[in-house]
């Protein structure tokens, strides 16, 4: 079952409202590149955060956590190291995910370690 638009923006706008009130800057939203797309980039001091964002209804069948596959970390992997090609960075870099289930949001970070 594929989300609408609608449902996908307001999950991302979820999220980074979240994370500005962490602290972070967000850099761009849906960066899209030939490997795939990464839906939110943003700063905070010297870290730059690549973020994946997954919203379900609920947490039945796996919930958000599980449509992160590993086919899926690869393209997101890919479009990273693109990025990075074109957007030289000398801090800190990690991969974190906002996983909205219903109303409840949680934050991961380092989702390859």
């Amino acid at each position: 079952m594929r989300l609408n638009h609608a449902t996908g923006q307001a999950a991302e706008d979820k999220a980074c409202a979240f994370l500005k009130k962490q602290g972070f800057k967000i850099v761009a939203r849906n960066w899209h590149c030939t490997f795939g797309e990464i839906d939110i980039i943003a700063t905070k001091k010297q870290l730059l955060a690549f973020i994946e964002v997954k919203y379900r209804k609920s947490s039945l069948l796996g919930g958000a956590a599980y449509s992160i596959t590993p086919s899926k970390l690869l393209k997101i992997r890919r479009s990273i190291e693109y990025y990075l090609q074109q957007n030289p960075h000398k801090g800190d870099i990690r991969l974190d995910a906002v996983l909205i289930e219903g109303d409840e949001l949680k934050y991961i970070e380092n989702i390859l370690a």
